[in-house]
């Protein structure tokens, strides 16, 4: 399978600049200016192969938008190598972004004050789109992303989520092998964030798109990727899938049971004895939690011992999320 980002020893520095205080500090820095350099990116290494769909996720000021901005040839490296889609995203800037489509979520590409189906049309123009492709393909995505209502509507009359749509179908019209998301699904309700992720599923599966998400919506990345890059302060620190990630870092399972009697933490401890099991009671809900690890065959155990010697109201078992899991990589500060 083809690699369509390839991505060596990437870096990106930026002079930050500081003010003396005071009016003579004023003065010093017209003529001279305090400044350091501050690595956003810092020499990463990675590679995305074509029909992936990838979440890159860090913490705010980890370099994630930085990254992305390199890869479209918004942004020069100070250093290193990025090819994507077989080009370098900054000489071939003209041919390149013909094969990419990119959405960031605080930012529009759409036109203002003109009806979306009129940036849609100018957006046509741009990409030399033929009539033929726009209408077999952009009527598929209007129809499923639900925007045939808002076609005749200036983009500043919509809400959030009515444009973010109309922005995915924009960055979509030219059916570029290769999508950016920077933060898609910001700000939106859940049943907006649910039509889009199931659309982005669809292209996906049917054009083998490539997508790279960047979100700090876990539960986006949950539904979409199966492989997380993970960045801390500009270095990855994680590559892989994020089942490995689940399975490293989750801190075993929960079972929360609620019983139809009266029972007591002392009887639970004398049942499971000889399975390393946690229990704990919270007396106001009348829940009882047992805590151990994510096996099977104890998880089994604990469950059958429990069920048949007491009436049971309900059971549940809770993984560790993977928001508790990403919070605790970076609170330790490795993988």
């Amino acid at each position: 399978m083809e690699n369509v980002i390839e991505v060596t020893n990437l870096r990106k520095d930026f002079k930050s600049y500081s003010s003396r205080t005071g009016l003579k500090g004023a003065f010093r820095d017209l003529l001279t200016r305090n400044y350091k350099v501050v690595p956003a990116v810092n020499d990463i290494n990675f590679l995305v192969k074509k029909g992936e769909m990838v979440g890159y996720i860090g913490e705010n000021g980890a370099g994630k938008s930085t990254t992305i901005k390199m890869l479209t040839g918004i942004l020069t490296p100070s250093s290193g190598q990025i090819t994507v889609n077989g080009m370098n995203p900054h000489k071939e800037r003209e041919r390149f972004v013909q094969t990419i489509g990119v959405v960031f979520g605080q930012r529009s590409q759409l036109w203002w004050d003109i009806a979306v189906q009129e940036s849609f049309r100018l957006l046509k123009k741009v990409y030399k789109v033929s009539d033929e492709d726009y209408n077999s393909h952009m009527n598929h995505v209007i129809q499923t992303l639900d925007i045939e209502p808002l076609l005749d509507k200036p983009v500043r009359k919509l809400s959030l989520g009515q444009r973010m749509r109309c922005e995915l179908a924009a960055a979509l019209i030219h059916n570029p092998p290769l999508l950016f998301l920077d933060e898609p699904t910001i700000g939106l309700d859940v049943l907006v964030k649910l039509k889009i992720r199931d659309f982005l599923k669809e292209i996906n599966e049917k054009y083998q798109t490539t997508i790279l998400l960047t979100t700090h919506d876990l539960t986006d990345i949950e539904a979409l990727c199966e492989r997380v890059i993970m960045l801390d302060e500009g270095k990855v620190i994680y590559d892989g899938a994020l089942k490995n990630l689940q399975e490293k870092w989750g801190e075993g399972k929960e079972l929360q049971f609620q019983f139809l009697e009266k029972v007591g933490v002392s009887e639970l401890l004398n049942l499971t004895q000889g399975i390393p099991v946690k229990w704990e009671q919270d007396e106001k809900e009348q829940i009882f939690t047992a805590s151990l690890e994510d096996n099977d065959e104890l998880i089994s155990q604990v469950i059958a011992k429990v069920v048949a010697a007491f009436k049971i109201k309900d059971i549940k078992i809770n993984e560790t999320s993977t928001e508790e899991i990403i919070r605790n990589i970076y609170e330790k500060g490795a993988v």
